[in-house]
């Protein structure tokens, strides 16, 4: 399941513009909007602070925030910030609001386990990793923490694909159409290159016999 909520406190912005989001900045606290659910778009304020523990902290993305606004309580879920590209501060964050009924598309971590159960990566085979993260499409209130791929018993040359794995309840993944790999055990370079030179030879050797 999803990581713990959190509540981040608000306050309503009065003017939205340019102008007012380098005031806001400069005040210490954050432009933000929260929209969706069938309602107007709320334009708010949060502390500069607080959103930037949480985007660093890691699971800012998959986990849903009640945001306090004078009482009111608003379940939200951040579905995008931007970051000063030089500094790293959060500049603006979207957030969709969560009805009981809400379902999201999220980027869900992947979590490799068991690496020493594969008789590939212990032999030196390299994990590949392809997909980093899976988009999942889920109930906004139940987002799962991350996907956990078993590298039990892999050999060399295996790959792993979604179809293999056992994913959380109520979570499909985005990409339907095609069974898609997450990772691979790949051989280790030094074996990789005897294998093509020795491939490189036998052509060689081919290409004289015709000739």
């Amino acid at each position: 399941m999803s990581n713990e909520t959190y509540e981040l406190k608000a306050e309503a912005r009065e003017r939205v513009g340019k102008g007012s989001a380098r005031e806001i900045r400069r005040n210490g606290k954050v432009p933000a909007v929260i929209y969706g659910d069938k309602q107007p778009p709320l334009a708010i304020t949060l502390s500069y602070k607080d959103v930037f523990y949480k985007i660093h902290g890691g699971g800012f993305m998959t986990t849903v925030a009640t945001i306090d606004l004078d009482g009111k309580k608003i379940q939200v879920l951040p579905k995008d910030y931007q970051l000063d590209p030089v500094r790293d501060f959060p500049m603006h964050v979207d957030f969709l609001r969560v009805g009981k009924n809400t379902e999201v598309n999220v980027q869900v971590p992947v979590h490799f386990i068991n690496e020493e159960k594969s008789p590939g990566i212990k032999r030196g085979g390299v994990l590949n990793i392809v997909r980093h993260e899976i988009e999942m499409h889920c109930a906004a209130n139940s987002i799962p923490e991350a996907i956990t791929v078993d590298l039990t018993g892999l050999e060399i040359g295996d790959s792993i694909h979604i179809s293999a794995i056992e994913l959380p309840k109520g979570a499909t993944p985005v990409i339907s159409d095609r069974d898609f790999t997450i990772a691979t055990v790949a051989a280790p370079a030094a074996l990789k290159s005897e294998e093509d030179s020795a491939e490189a030879e036998t052509t060689e050797e081919a290409e004289k016999t015709e000739e």
